[in-house]
């Protein structure tokens, strides 16, 4: 099992940025997706969803309007899209897979973005 992100950088206050998520090694369209993010000292933060089946999403208040979630199953590649990004948006992000039934949770080894002038 593997889960590669990319697209991390440098971006200034206001820039976008999109992360990728590859995954391999298990059945990509049965699992839930999610991007998390951490800064030092802080526990890890759940930025937003997106459900196996049907598309259904969900986002932290904060990222809420600004960032979009997606998946391409055919791909077995989790997105996400960050828009008029903040300088507190500046975190380690790390995409997550996770499944009930069996019970399984995936890790990548997450990237770094930082906003900044």
């Amino acid at each position: 099992v593997q889960l590669v992100e990319s697209g991390g950088g440098l971006v200034q206050p206001g820039g976008s940025l999109r992360l990728s998520c590859a995954a391999s090694g298990f059945t990509f369209s049965s699992y839930t997706l999610s991007w998390y993010r951490q800064v030092p000292g802080k526990e890890r933060e759940l930025v937003a969803t997106i459900i196996s089946r049907g598309g259904k999403t969900n986002y932290a208040d904060s990222v809420k309007g600004r960032f979009t979630i997606s998946r391409d199953n055919a791909k077995n590649t989790v997105y996400l899209q960050m828009n008029s990004m903040k300088p507190e948006d500046t975190a380690v992000y790390y995409c997550n897979a996770r499944s009930m039934i069996p019970p399984a949770s995936y890790w990548g080894q997450g990237t770094q973005v930082t906003v900044s002038s």
